[in-house]
């Protein structure tokens, strides 16, 4: 069976914040979300959106979607594309859908000119980094993610 592949529009706000809360629950990260519907509905379509999705359909139904924006590499001097995060209904597992995502960001980033494409990975599932590494995906094991957010951003700001 093939996915329909389209850009996000505003209607599927609903549908992708409902599955970034089971993308959540499925990371043991739920705790972590603060985001609601009408945060994605600016970030998607506000009057600057700082992402993109493209979302997939199966029957008229939204049942995977991708969300993603533009980096940049000082090394090739060239904007990359990043997949923040990508997620498919479990119930929809199985069917290859992951695979065509991927294809389709792999083809946008190619259309858009972009000197790599990249995404983060939790070290704990083994079963997405065999998939991205059948995908041809290099799981970079000597970088590490640095972050700084709440609190910690606000000091760090402050110049502490």
């Amino acid at each position: 069976m093939s996915l329909h592949i389209r850009p996000a529009r505003p209607e599927d706000v609903s549908s992708i914040f409902a599955m970034i809360r089971e993308l959540a629950v499925f990371e043991k990260l739920e705790h972590m979300v603060i985001a609601n519907e009408a945060m994605l509905q600016d970030a998607l379509f506000g009057v600057r959106p700082p992402c993109e999705a493209i979302v997939g359909e199966e029957h008229g139904e939204v049942v995977t979607f991708a969300l993603f924006f533009h980096n940049f590499s000082t090394f090739l001097c060239k904007k990359g594309l990043y997949l923040e995060d990508l997620y498919v209904k479990q119930n929809r597992r199985g069917k290859g859908y992951g695979k065509q995502m991927l294809v389709a960001l792999a083809a946008l980033a190619v259309e858009r000119g972009c000197g790599r494409f990249e995404w983060s990975v939790l070290d704990w599932n083994a079963n997405a980094i065999s998939f991205y590494e059948k995908m041809g995906a290099d799981v970079l094991p000597d970088w590490r993610i640095c972050r700084v957010t709440g609190d910690a951003l606000m000091h760090l700001a402050r110049g502490a």
